[in-house]
């Protein structure tokens, strides 16, 4: 299931929706988003979505997701030649309160 709708994808990336060009490239970004979150936070998205009770995911979670989905859209090879740095505790900082420690369904 797609949480994430590729029109908040672009606006998130600052991409005019009349660019077409990288849309099945962003859509598949909003995927491995999803599937990586979930395989971090040891638990289907589905599970946080019945948890936070309005058909939706959390914010934090989202938003997590919409970092990520950002950084591999600018980043997108494995090395980079100009100098970065990470912005302190946000991907883990927004993750942390979901994380399914005792492998329940929340």
């Amino acid at each position: 299931m797609q949480y994430l709708e590729l029109d908040e994808l672009k606006k998130h990336l600052n991409i005019d929706s009349a660019f077409t060009d990288d849309d099945e490239y962003i859509s598949s970004l909003g995927d491995v988003a999803e599937s990586i979150v979930s395989k971090h936070l040891d638990t289907d998205l589905s599970n946080l979505v019945a948890f936070n009770g309005d058909g939706n995911l959390p914010s934090p979670v989202k938003h997590a997701m919409l970092l990520l989905i950002g950084n591999f859209y600018m980043n997108r090879e494995s090395i980079a030649f100009a100098s970065s740095s990470d912005i302190p505790l946000s991907y883990l900082y927004l993750l942390a309160p979901y994380h399914n420690y005792n492998n329940s369904k929340l």
